[in-house]
């Protein structure tokens, strides 16, 4: 299950998104509220982490991508990553098992429907490589987010 969900920002490209996760027939929850102006980033960000849990991935947008991503990273268990093309949506995915892609509504790989795409059916799609040294380095960010 993906949760999506977006500020004003991200209106947009988070409906662009839901059309290809139903072409995809991925299953979606969206915590979006209704559009509001002046809504912030840090809310929308918290509701998607929230539901990310066992299997669930997010996907969190706002302007940039950026403050999502450092939001996101504050909760426990959530590994989010910003990704502007197919490698490292790829890469954020087989070594790092993000659980959460971050993605930017303002900027020119967020208004890229083809680049949009291609990263989020590759992030979906991606497993974890589970190699000795990925899960090392994993689990060093779960004992530094326990030390918190």
């Amino acid at each position: 299950m993906i949760i999506i969900g977006t500020d004003h920002a991200g209106f947009e490209l988070k409906e662009y998104i839901k059309k290809i996760l139903e072409e995809e027939r991925i299953e979606y929850i969206d915590v979006t509220p209704e559009y509001v102006k002046d809504d912030d980033y840090t809310d929308m960000t918290e509701s998607v982490c929230l539901e990310v849990k066992d299997n669930n991935m997010g996907i969190a947008i706002c302007g940039t991508g950026i403050g999502s991503s450092m939001f996101a990273n504050k909760f426990r268990g959530i590994r989010a990553a910003v990704c502007y093309d197919k490698y490292t949506a790829e890469m954020t995915r087989k070594d790092n098992n993000a659980n959460v892609l971050c993605l930017g509504g303002r900027t020119d790989i967020g208004k890229d429907i083809n680049k949009i795409k291609e990263i989020v059916i590759t992030f979906i799609k991606t497993n974890f490589s589970n190699e000795n040294r990925h899960i090392r380095r994993l689990n060093k960010m779960t004992e530094i987010e326990s030390r918190r």
